[in-house]
């Protein structure tokens, strides 16, 4: 009888090892939201021409709170990442530091966020400021892709 409960208890360990070892060894989830290239400007700039596509270019600022608010509700939604990653290279900077500075002096920033959408050779195609929900953000970048 001893053996018995040995082996219901060996028997329900691997089950729940069985069940459990997927969520745990996966590591990675599908992916949400959209994909910020983690390259240099220029190196954008080349994926961008490369891949014939534009770039979606976020400046903002770490004080701002609509910035805030695009990082935390409106870029990590499911739908707007599954448009901007198939149709743009992404790139997001703060315009107060290191390259950002450069881009909101040729760009012409005024507020933020700032909302832009370059191409290749690293030509302004459209200019949105503000927040922008994810529905909103998706129907200008329709806009974009269909000009």
């Amino acid at each position: 009888m001893m053996k018995w409960r040995k082996d219901i208890s060996i028997a329900g360990i691997m089950i729940m090892a069985f069940f459990w070892t997927p969520l745990q060894s996966s590591g990675t989830s599908p992916v949400k939201g959209i994909l910020f290239y983690q390259g240099t400007w220029d190196q954008a700039l080349g994926q961008a021409r490369k891949e014939d596509k534009m770039i979606f270019l976020d400046l903002y600022a770490s004080w701002c709170g609509p910035c805030r608010m695009l990082q935390s509700e409106t870029f990590p939604d499911a739908a707007v990442g599954r448009f901007f990653n198939a149709n743009f290279i992404n790139y997001a900077v703060d315009a107060e530091k290191g390259i950002g500075v450069k881009l909101a002096r040729k760009f012409r920033i005024t507020g933020y966020p700032t909302l832009l959408f370059i191409d290749g050779n690293g030509n302004l195609v459209t200019r949105k400021m503000g927040y922008r929900t994810p529905r909103q953000l998706i129907s200008i970048g329709k806009q974009v892709v269909h000009q």
